[in-house]
């Protein structure tokens, strides 16, 4: 099998000649290694060993998307200035939306050696703030799709993987607004108003959804948002009110252009595992084992293993961290739970990638461990 042929039969359920590695990130995202701009870590010359691993040795998940616009011009653009500035080894920017009397702002910070955007304050600072968001007016859903940049990736990618389109759910796209803390406490209090919030960012994300599913039918998606309400954060019960009823109908889109909803949530999955079943997606990643996540992937595999594709479950901390003699044998746990006693089908994948400017040998190895186990079937 080619890996294309790999990663295809995996999805549908079909027998695979030895299960499917993936790095996630590194090969998932494009990376610009002669861009020298000092913020971009991926031109330090430790990344190079590593990205070559992924782009010739892994099953790879290219991210993509298509140049997507409306017919009609956004209300917000008004209403919206940017600014952004550099101070010491840190890029700054803030956006600011004029939402009425008040003025809703954010800051972000890039700092050189890592690649991670720090939000430094958040565009929501209280109830107020989220009942301003909701009187701006709502941006246009008159979509125009095209499909021509994800078609050129699939060609680019050729048998060494295929493409997987990203979607944000309502709930992502709403709590991230928030300071966690506060995020929290609008969640559990303010009801009423976070519904509303909900069904504003629904009818935007489910249209564009929809929009795409249809110009490019048939291809993966990974929808990502709905570890935000799961514990410790939120109670299960909020999970099913914020998560199930306005995420499955985004699944649903998906599945009726015979796409491959993958659903992606961190973190604990013992109490919200039959919602998300409930759900019926067709993936779940990254099902962190414990301590970050709350329980072993033969658990996982033996609830919903059977009509859902599993990916994971190992860490980046450890990929990053452990010595290389135990982390092989963390590979060959996840493995052997992962491809043992049936089920429709498994992904070995880390939870994230490394984000620093510098790869160390150490990481390098774990990575390749993943890559020679996953080889030995």
């Amino acid at each position: 099998m080619n890996r294309k042929e790999r990663l295809e039969a995996t999805l549908k359920g079909l027998p695979v000649d030895r299960p499917a590695v993936n790095f996630y990130e590194i090969g998932g995202y494009t990376a610009d290694v002669n861009n020298p701009d000092p913020y971009n870590v991926y031109n330090s010359p430790s990344w190079q060993p590593l990205f070559e691993l992924a782009y010739n040795e892994t099953d790879i998940i290219k991210f993509t998307a298509p140049a997507v616009s409306t017919q009609t011009p956004s209300p917000m653009q008004e209403l919206t200035s940017f600014e952004t500035w550099e101070e010491g080894n840190s890029r700054f920017s803030r956006m600011s939306i004029k939402a009425g009397s008040r003025t809703l702002s954010t800051l972000t910070r890039l700092d050189r050696d890592v690649d991670t955007t720090w939000t430094l304050e958040h565009l929501l600072k209280d109830a107020d703030d989220a009942q301003a968001y909701l009187d701006l007016p709502e941006e246009p859903v008159d979509w125009i799709v095209d499909p021509a940049p994800v078609l050129k990736d699939e060609e680019k990618i050729g048998d060494s993987g295929i493409v997987m389109l990203n979607a944000a759910d309502p709930i992502c796209a709403i709590a991230s607004l928030f300071d966690m803390g506060e995020y929290t406490i609008i969640a559990m209090t303010e009801q009423e108003l976070f519904h509303r919030m909900l069904q504003k960012a629904a009818r935007y994300l489910h249209s564009h959804t929809k929009a795409v599913a249809e110009a490019l039918p048939g291809r993966l998606w990974r929808v990502c948002g709905p570890e935000y309400a799961s514990e410790p954060y939120l109670p299960p019960r909020l999970f099913r009110d914020y998560v199930h009823d306005y995420t499955k109908p985004q699944l649903d889109i998906i599945k009726a252009n015979n796409g491959f909803a993958r659903l992606h949530s961190h973190g604990r999955l013992r109490n919200i595992l039959s919602i998300i079943a409930d759900m019926g997606p067709d993936g779940l990643d990254p099902i962190e084992p414990p301590n970050q996540g709350d329980m072993e992937l033969w658990e996982v595999k033996e609830q919903i293993g059977q009509e859902t594709v599993l990916f994971g479950n190992l860490e980046i901390s450890d990929i990053e961290n452990m010595d290389c003699a135990d982390f092989e044998k963390v590979v060959a746990k996840a493995l052997r739970e992962g491809t043992t006693g049936g089920g429709k089908g498994f992904v070995l994948m880390p939870s994230s990638a490394p984000y620093g400017r510098e790869i160390t040998p150490k990481t390098l190895a774990n990575y390749q461990t993943m890559v020679r186990l996953a080889k030995l079937g």
